[in-house]
């Protein structure tokens, strides 16, 4: 048996064009791998943040578009989840409303978090204590994304929209 025939570079221009091919896919493999790099990284760096507990990580994932979900991250009920699956929900210590939240420092009709197609918002509803998102008192209608903190009295929110809707600019 004889040796197997080696292949003989292809030159044009004085250039190594199996060699610029090697060069050019070894490129593209190393761009998607970085691109996966960072969304992996970007997924966890979410997870961490928001110190999620796997059941609750299972239910944001689980969301169907045009749905959100508000976990309690610190105050009373800690852990508790509010499913957000309607155009207007209104948050408050008044038994009738939508989320209630039984502590003095809510007003009987808080906040109202609304739905517009895949997109949310919260809008304070003349509360005594204000409703504060990220840290900051609003002041109307703010639009919510994924991971902003919520404030309504004592309890802190985590605002987690449908992963299907993310790349709508939820």
């Amino acid at each position: 048996m004889g040796q197997p025939a080696r292949r003989r570079p292809e030159i044009r221009n004085g250039e190594d064009v199996n060699a610029e091919n090697h060069a050019r896919r070894a490129d593209n493999t190393e761009a998607r791998a970085t691109q996966q790099f960072r969304e992996d990284l970007g997924a966890l760096i979410r997870a961490h943040a928001t110190d999620l507990s796997v059941d609750e990580l299972e239910a944001v994932e689980a969301l169907p578009s045009g749905a959100a979900l508000l976990v309690v991250r610190r105050g009373p009920d800690l852990g508790a989840r509010f499913l957000l699956d309607q155009d207007s929900t209104v948050a408050g210590r008044h038994p009738a409303v939508d989320i209630f939240l039984d502590d003095v420092t809510v007003s009987r009709r808080h906040a109202e978090f609304k739905r517009t197609g895949t997109r949310f918002s919260v809008v304070d509803l003349g509360s005594l204590n204000g409703t504060f998102c990220d840290g900051q008192r609003i002041d109307g209608e703010v639009v919510l994304e994924d991971g902003t903190e919520v404030q309504v009295g004592k309890f802190r929110f985590t605002f987690f929209p449908s992963r299907f809707d993310l790349g709508e600019g939820a």
